[in-house]
């Protein structure tokens, strides 16, 4: 508890006590400040203790502030991927609403932590490289049962942290584990599929990601609608 460095009459008032007591409180507490409780009355200070007694405490914590679930590094970390994707995908020539399977996924994971906001703080991002291997068997399970509507093209998934970490420190986990085969197929999905996919991403994340991230155990907060975005 810190020093308060004026009386407190107005709180008083609000609390109800009456105009005599306010102001004895108020002669007693100035008496204090100058000379000090060892020179008042054994009665004045019993008085004033049920005064202070009788006030919200004051406390000297500040309420911390928590960061926007968009500020915090795992967010970014895959706002940062989607939107490398976004680019490279500028360059496939595409049929109008041809979209690959990761960005989709991407966006769905983005489009979850902005619903249910979890702390993103240790314990979540330790839990959350469970989603590394689902991410890899959505994928790779839709494409395999879809390939009549799965075009192949090819994305370095290694290449945007490096070109990162050149120009700049950074602590980011690659979106793929390094030594996979693969690394570079990107599946891009024919118009007929997006809609099925990114329903078997949300069919599937939902419940995943509130099992996974401790900081939404406990959360009571319902699946989002389907039309339902931040912005």
């Amino acid at each position: 508890m810190i020093k308060e460095s004026t009386h407190r009459a107005n709180e008083l008032k609000d609390l109800g006590w009456n105009s005599d007591d306010i102001a004895r409180y108020t002669d007693l507490w100035d008496y204090r400040q100058r000379w000090g409780a060892i020179n008042l009355e054994r009665e004045d200070r019993l008085f004033l203790r049920k005064v202070e007694a009788a006030l919200p405490t004051i406390t000297s914590t500040k309420a911390s502030v928590r960061k926007p679930t968009q500020e915090k590094s795992y967010y970014r970390r895959l706002l940062f991927y989607l939107e490398a994707m976004n680019q490279a995908e500028v360059t496939f020539s595409l049929k109008e609403g041809e979209r690959g399977a990761w960005p989709i996924l991407l966006e769905e994971e983005l489009r979850l932590l902005d619903y249910y906001e979890p702390v993103l703080g240790l314990p979540d991002s330790l839990k959350s490289k469970a989603f590394e291997p689902f991410r890899e068997e959505i994928v790779s399970k839709f494409t395999t049962t879809n390939l009549e509507d799965i075009l192949e093209m090819n994305f370095d998934f290694s290449l945007p942290l490096q070109e990162l970490q050149a120009k700049e420190s950074t602590n980011w986990r690659p979106l793929r584990d390094p030594n996979l085969n693969d690394l570079k197929s990107y599946p891009i999905l024919k118009v007929e599929s997006v809609n099925s996919f990114r329903k078997l991403v949300r069919k599937d994340f939902v419940p995943l990601i509130k099992q996974t991230l401790p900081s939404l155990l406990d959360s009571d907060k319902p699946e989002p609608p389907d039309e339902w975005s931040r912005n």
